[in-house]
């Protein structure tokens, strides 16, 4: 899952960021609300975790702008009001939840599963390529029922790698993947991550394709 955290304070969004990379997912952080409504136009994150005081443009005021425009992703809103006035207007602005700081992280890992389990329009929950098929909830992959040991890192590209379709991905999208926008790693971080996963994959009919100063696309190589 990619996860954008939308949060003014530095050291909460690191926080959140970690927890959720460590559980294996991708996340963004943007701290300006302003950014935010930019980024979020043309982002590929499955759902947003959105602080209501922001700087640029306030929380509330970018969840009536993603609504408007017909973006139904899940929404939490965090924020340090406690009122009930005001998780009103954040549930009636279009948020999915509302959790008052200070919360603990486990139970924001618990409204986002939450929400990941209703609504008209689910997330997702796998993904395939060809005869992979990759589980967005437990992170295993398995190709025609055998589970495949892929590392934490190395399983994140083979998402982005699946999400493509084929298409090819470029090393800066790999990194933003993985490491969230902003993030400052060397390319070759990257290399070795995939040259590690090409080793996982040699027993499979999928392989990575390496295209030179482009980036790395899936490609079926057939029986």
């Amino acid at each position: 899952m990619r996860i954008a955290v939308v949060e003014d304070n530095a050291g909460l969004a690191k926080g959140i960021a970690y927890r959720f990379e460590d559980a294996g997912h991708a996340v963004d952080i943007i701290h300006d609300g302003a950014d935010a409504d930019d980024f979020l136009r043309n982002d590929g994150n499955d759902v947003i975790i959105l602080d209501i005081n922001l700087p640029g443009v306030d929380g509330l005021t970018l969840l009536k702008g993603l609504r408007a425009r017909g973006d139904h992703r899940p929404v939490i809103l965090l924020t340090a009001r406690s009122d009930t006035n005001d998780r009103v207007l954040g549930l009636d602005a279009g948020a999915d939840d509302y959790l008052v700081k200070p919360f603990a992280m486990e139970e924001l890992e618990a409204r986002l599963r939450a929400l990941t389990r209703r609504g008209p329009q689910p997330i997702r929950n796998s993904i395939q390529f060809a005869n992979m098929i990759l589980d967005l909830d437990s992170r295993q992959v398995a190709v025609e029922g055998t589970m495949l040991d892929i590392p934490r890192r190395e399983l994140t590209i083979l998402e982005a790698l699946m999400r493509a379709g084929g298409r090819i991905v470029t090393r800066q999208s790999l990194i933003e993947y993985i490491y969230g926008t902003g993030s400052d790693v060397e390319d070759t971080v990257i290399e070795v991550h995939i040259s590690r996963l090409r080793k996982r994959l040699l027993a499979q009919s999928i392989k990575i394709q390496v295209h030179r100063g482009l980036g790395y696309a899936l490609c079926e190589t057939g029986p």
